[in-house]
């Protein structure tokens, strides 16, 4: 019970309130309640165990993954829980299944995309779950390049339908979440065609399966593309591999909203603008920062207990070792993703209020903050996606051997992580697009455009590109000011740099082309300064006391001054700041990582993640790790016999020299 004391002594240790810190991360005290009770209610039904997950074979894994799915829409109904409720039921349920692509792509894009008539059709049928559907759009070919998507809907004017084709191998739909053995639906995107034009890409309704023995429909084939990556993770999900054969459908099965086909066969666009298609982009990517805090939370929570109750090297006379949180170099290594959890979680909470403002906006025709908002989230996407996957990891560098165990946790939580990278926008692409807004937000700047929202610092150019940083001491890197600045400078400078090389190449495209990378760099100073930004923003205007208000002031100065020390480069190359400057980060960042150890373990139990949610022998709240990782051994199917299969055949033809060779 060493590891119990080990926890037990480190949670007496704790410089603030840790229940109000919770209510800091959840973002309220009633989100607070809600995930407590929906989390609870998960861990205590045994249908929704998950310890076995990574030692099941992908055919058992797909069948309970139904059976939860199944389990939990019963669930639902018997305690008649509320959208709300049922949501974060199933983010607890922490499987991934189609319910996901259903409730999260299939029914917005029938509500974003669909007329009220077309609404009133699908969408009972899709919340009844009497129907279930998928998003078909990315091809075996074409994934970013939405444009370049291949399969065609050509309407037919004598029987008034549009016939569904994927006229090529790479136009096979690749990849779409549900697809595989459970979609009865999907949107799909084809090339409008119609009196031999082609109007793009558009979304139509397309039944795959019988509603009555679930089989394919005539003119379909579909199926599962095979194993991914990782035990467990994402192999729960039936990505699909999706062929139409001159498949027909109803006209009224396009999606109408924006653009419909007349009876004749004549393209009409409608009056509704197309620009209200990016607040559901803009909701998405916001969902999809706030899924980076619970993940990097999570492996952080993992990696710090762990950390606490792991004891290494440096006893002295008989005495105790060293906990591995005490050293320097774990500290240097993990800090900064506890610190990260934090400003994801609250960059993801004003993400959320942008969306509300956004579409608002949208509604009264207000395009003004669109690009701009789209830029935003798009960067923000990327950034926190992949500082969430690379810290995964590195929280199962952090807990050694036994991080690389299944039982850890942290295998699988990377595996089904890690896709999200590359959906909704792979993070190179959405960074070069933020890129080019910034390109074009800079060559605005002399014909008096203002720069709006997150690029408003922008605004101040002509100071950020001659200001001096004024840190004299250590100390002066506390000043949220002078960091603020400082990366301001930076992004505004590495912005200007990038465009003024770019004006030199023959063409804005050769430009563009040949200094990607230089652009991506640019793009990522933008992105991280919003984050620096809101985090400071929360600190100053958080009215909590009890300690809370100093342990977040703490870790805004590691997030900000971590990201300095790893981007030095950025800052002396742009004359932002001086090497002496970036040494006295360096110092500073030591005296933080002190100040936060004996708190690291209250900080990481604010994310009040419960055992089975975490579903990690190494990151158990009692600390009990070894006893644990001794049972779950056992239980690994390996061990169900002391012989192995196998041992007749191959094993002892070996040890008793019996062995046929061959003769040659």
């Amino acid at each position: 019970m060493e590891g119990v004391d080990h926890l037990a002594h480190e949670r007496k240790t704790a410089q603030f309130d840790v229940e109000a810190m919770k209510v800091v991360w959840a973002g309220s005290k009633h989100e607070l309640d809600l995930s407590d009770r929906m989390a609870r209610l998960v861990a205590s039904d045994p249908v929704f165990r998950k310890d076995n997950r990574t030692m099941l074979d992908r055919k058992e894994l797909f069948k309970n993954t139904l059976k939860k799915a199944a389990h939990a829409w019963k669930r639902m109904h018997e305690l008649r829980l509320t959208e709300e409720e049922a949501g974060k039921m199933r983010f607890f349920i922490d499987e991934p299944a189609y319910v996901d692509l259903h409730w999260g792509m299939f029914v917005p894009a029938i509500k974003g995309q669909g007329t009220e008539e077309q609404q009133k059709k699908w969408l009972p049928l899709a919340y009844k779950m009497q129907i279930i559907g998928c998003y078909a759009q990315t091809e075996l070919g074409h994934g970013s390049n939405v444009q370049g998507l291949e399969t065609t809907a050509t309407f037919d004017p004598n029987t008034d339908e549009f016939i569904i084709h994927s006229p090529t191998l790479t136009s096979s739909k690749w990849w779409p979440g549900g697809l595989g053995k459970v979609s009865t639906h999907a949107v799909v995107y084809a090339r409008l065609i119609t009196d031999g034009k082609d109007y793009g890409i558009h979304g139509f309704i397309v039944q795959l399966r019988s509603l009555d023995d679930h089989s394919p429909l005539p003119g379909i084939t579909v199926g599962d593309i095979g194993d991914k990556f990782g035990s467990g993770a994402y192999n729960s999900m039936d990505n699909g591999v999706l062929r139409f054969d001159h498949v027909r459908i109803p006209r009224d099965q396009l999606l109408m909203r924006l653009s419909q086909v007349t009876r004749e066969g004549k393209y009409v666009q409608s009056d509704v603008p197309r620009q209200l298609l990016y607040g559901t982009m803009v909701f998405v990517r916001q969902t999809i920062v706030a899924d980076a805090s619970r993940a990097l939370s999570r492996a952080s929570c993992i990696a710090t207990r762990y950390s606490a109750v792991r004891r290494q090297f440096g006893a002295q006379d008989g005495g105790p070792e060293t906990a591995v949180l005490d050293y320097k170099t774990q500290q240097n290594r993990l800090f900064p993703l506890i610190a990260s959890a934090y400003a994801f979680r609250f960059v993801g909470e004003w993400l959320k209020s942008l969306y509300t403002d956004v579409t608002q906006r949208l509604q009264a025709n207000d395009f003004s903050t669109l690009a701009e908002a789209h830029a935003c989230t798009a960067g923000l996407k990327s950034l926190t996606t992949s500082v969430t996957a690379d810290g995964i990891e590195e929280c199962r560098k952090l807990c050694g051997g036994h991080g690389y165990l299944s039982s850890s946790g942290l295998p699988e939580l990377f595996a089904v992580y890690i896709p999200a990278c590359t959906y909704e926008g792979d993070n190179v692409v959405l960074l070069l697009q933020v890129a080019r807004f910034l390109m074009k937000t800079v060559s605005q700047l002399t014909t008096g455009k203002k720069p709006v929202g997150t690029t408003a610092y922008m605004g101040n150019i002509e100071h950020l590109m001659q200001c001096r940083c004024a840190v004299k001491t250590a100390d002066d890197w506390l000043n949220p000011y002078a960091i603020q600045e400082a990366f301001e400078a930076r992004a505004v400078r590495m912005a200007v740099n990038c465009a003024q090389n770019v004006s030199k190449a023959p063409s804005q495209e050769e430009g563009f082309f040949s200094l990607s990378a230089d652009l991506v760099e640019a793009a990522v100073a933008h992105c991280q300064l919003i984050v620096v930004t809101k985090f400071i923003e929360k600190v100053q205007r958080g009215n909590v006391g009890d300690g809370v208000k100093e342990q977040l002031q703490v870790l805004c100065n590691i997030y900000a001054l971590n990201l300095l020390h790893k981007h030095l480069g950025d800052f002396l190359v742009t004359g932002t700041i001086t090497p002496k400057q970036g040494a006295l980060v360096s110092e500073q960042l030591r005296s933080l990582y002190s100040k936060l150890r004996p708190n690291a373990v209250a900080l990481v139990d604010a994310f009040n993640y419960t055992d089975h949610y975490l579903g990690s022998v190494l990151g158990r709240y009692d600390g009990n790790v070894y006893p644990a990782l001794y049972e779950q051994a056992w239980k690994d199917p390996l061990n169900e016999s002391d012989v192995p299969d196998g041992y007749a055949e191959y094993l002892r033809p070996v040890l008793k020299q019996q062995v046929r060779l061959a003769r040659l």
